[in-house]
Parts: C-alpha cells; sequence; structure tokens
C-alpha cells in the first residue's frame, strides 16, 4: 500500500498535467522500455504535455516579463546616464528573480506547501529556460529598440510585442522536452 505522502505526490502529479516516470504497478524496467526515442514524431506528439508545456512557459513569461520591463522602466526613468548594457543586465536579473517569486508563490498556492520547499522546487527548475527567454526578449527588443522604453511611442509597443513573443517561443520546445522526456516542469 503506497503511503499517504506517495498517494498525494501521485495525485498532484496527475492533476497538473505530469505522467509519473514509472508506477507502482509496474518495473521500471518495462516503463523505460515503452519511451518514445526524442527525434520520433510520436515524442513531439503529445497534447496533453504541449498544453501543459504552454501554461508553465506563460506563467514564467508573466514573472519573466513584469520583472524585465518594469526594471528597464524604472532604470531609464530615475537613472538615465546607466550603461543600456547594465540596465539590461540588472532588468534580465530582475525578470528571473520575479519569476521565481511568481512560481514561489504559484507553488505554495496550488501545492500547499511551505515557502522553503516552494522556493527550492521553483530554484531547481529550469533556470537555463529562464535564461533562454530573457536573453531571447532582451535581445529582440535591444534590436528593435536599443533596449529604450518609450511609453508612448507605438513602435516601442509593437518591438514589446514581438520580444515577448520570441520570449515564450524560444524555451517552448526544451520545456516541452524536459517535462516529457525527465517528467520535470520547467516553471
Amino acid at each position: 500500500m503506497l503511503s499517504i505522502t506517495r498517494q498525494h505526490s501521485l495525485r498532484t502529479i496527475r492533476q497538473w498535467g505530469y505522467k509519473p516516470l514509472y508506477s507502482t504497478c509496474c518495473p521500471k524496467k518495462q516503463q523505460e522500455e515503452k519511451k518514445e526515442p526524442v527525434a520520433s514524431l510520436k515524442f513531439w506528439s503529445d497534447p496533453v504535455t504541449w498544453q501543459r508545456t504552454r501554461v508553465n512557459t506563460l506563467r514564467c513569461l508573466v514573472g519573466c516579463t513584469t520583472g524585465d520591463f518594469g526594471t528597464m522602466w524604472y532604470l531609464q526613468l530615475n537613472h538615465p546616464t546607466l550603461s543600456p548594457v547594465l540596465c539590461t543586465a540588472a532588468a534580465m536579473a530582475a525578470g528571473i528573480s520575479t519569476s521565481l517569486a511568481l512560481e514561489t508563490f504559484l507553488l505554495q498556492r496550488t501545492m500547499k506547501v511551505g515557502y522553503k520547499n516552494a522556493f527550492k522546487t521553483a530554484m531547481g527548475m529550469s533556470f537555463a529556460s529562464m535564461l533562454a527567454m530573457e536573453l531571447a526578449e532582451n535581445a529582440v527588443d535591444w534590436h528593435l529598440t536599443g533596449g529604450m522604453v518609450a511609453f508612448d511611442d507605438p513602435q516601442f509597443w509593437m518591438a514589446a510585442a514581438v520580444s515577448t513573443a520570441a520570449g515564450y517561443v524560444v524555451p517552448l520546445p526544451y520545456n516541452y522536452w524536459r517535462l516529457k522526456a525527465l517528467g520535470k516542469a520547467c516553471h
């Protein structure tokens, strides 16, 4: 019989759309044999995994974009002589921090875990994915606007939409792979 904690973990895993890497009724070796190769079309065609990946990536995007754009705007408004490279670096750090804070909060609420465990889980999620998202957003933004925030300029808002879309699309395949192949959510 499964322990209460194990039952809760499996229920939580299934509730979020994750598939356990093994079950309690079958040997682990049998389960591993059923995995599709990463290079196969079948591996990349799971609609449930794609849906969970889209939600996870969107949650990260909200956190990253909020911290990133907020910091760029604040620094350019209050410290206009600061180097654009330093502004971009600070914005990327703030974007990742904001994403971690949002994920920690969401994990506390949805999984009913304490702050320490929620933060550890958020930190253990894919830092590579968050970094790729930030790099994509900032590279596109830098290319289109030179890293300048101008709320009154329609071109800024178009650039913001394009850079946000790039920040969403770039980590999506990695997040899918991580969820499908490793059973680990990135965000």
